[in-house]
């Protein structure tokens, strides 16, 4: 989530159960083989998930709501003038809008 941030993308977690009562004292024990079965169809549904996402999302942007798309406009403390240039190369994938040829 950390660096999804300073690139400036939108997420969301996504947690699927394997063995729910597992700590129930009231329940059987659960056979690992159950579990495993389950943790595949779990793997199932989130590669259809992954996979069904662009066209879920399109490909039409909007300004987030959250301001995810923004999120570094007022993170920076160092002055451009006091930047390495190296070093901003190098971060230029994920915070080129901020950072890039231009940017103040």
């Amino acid at each position: 989530a950390k660096l999804a941030r300073e690139a400036e993308l939108c997420y969301a977690s996504v947690a699927m159960v394997t063995d729910y009562d597992s700590w129930h004292p009231d329940h059987g024990a659960v056979d690992i083989s159950d579990i495993i079965r389950t943790l595949t169809g779990n793997a199932d549904k989130a590669r259809k998930l992954v996979a069904g996402l662009p066209d879920l999302l399109g490909a039409a942007r909007e300004p987030c709501p959250h301001g995810c798309d923004r999120a570094l406009e007022f993170a920076l403390l160092t002055a451009p003038d006091k930047r390495d240039p190296a070093l901003m190369a190098k971060l230029d994938a994920v915070a080129g809008r901020i950072l890039g040829a231009g940017a103040a």
